[in-house]
């Protein structure tokens, strides 16, 4: 993402807890790694691809992803490119929002249950809770058949709180 530090490679492994608090080298370490969910195919072939990061003081990580809270730096950035080893990919952003996590309250959106609509009801479903829950609109929307790819992070306003930009792949 132009404008942004965030550039680096992502893991995978079983479950969404091992890269919180290790280098891609398995090295426990608190910056962790950015990481995709456990359960998305690594080969980003999900409808909506779930990738972690933390929200670093310092700058690292997934802390720029902060920037999209302002409408004029979403403005700039409305497409970032996302490189695999296959290919070379592009996503529009769609919604950025907030919302809070280990919460058993139901009008807080899990997002993060989101990988895979088996039709296009509950894509459209999925899509419309993104866009009720954005900061502002970015008049993208995104339709069955599309791919999406979700950056999360915390959000340290909220508690347990995260901030997220959900982005569908474009051409």
């Amino acid at each position: 993402i132009e404008g942004t530090k965030i550039n680096y490679p992502i893991v995978q492994t079983v479950n969404n807890s091992y890269y919180v608090e290790r280098m891609v080298n398995g090295q426990r370490n608190a910056a962790g790694s950015i990481f995709m969910d456990y359960r998305n195919e690594s080969n980003f072939t999900d409808r909506n691809s779930i990738v972690y990061g933390h929200n670093m003081k310092n700058g690292s990580m997934f802390s720029d992803l902060e920037k999209f809270k302002k409408k004029d730096f979403w403005e700039e950035h409305k497409i970032f490119s996302f490189n695999t080893l296959y290919e070379k990919q592009t996503y529009e952003v769609i919604a950025v929002f907030k919302t809070v996590v280990y919460t058993d309250s139901a009008s807080e959106f899990k997002y993060f249950q989101f990988s895979d609509a088996q039709t296009s009801q509950q894509f459209d479903e999925y899509i419309a809770k993104c866009k009720d829950k954005a900061l502002y609109d970015t008049g993208v929307s995104a339709e069955y058949g599309d791919k999406l790819i979700t950056l999360s992070t915390c959000e340290y306003s909220l508690t347990n709180g995260r901030h997220v930009v959900i982005a569908k792949r474009v051409a």
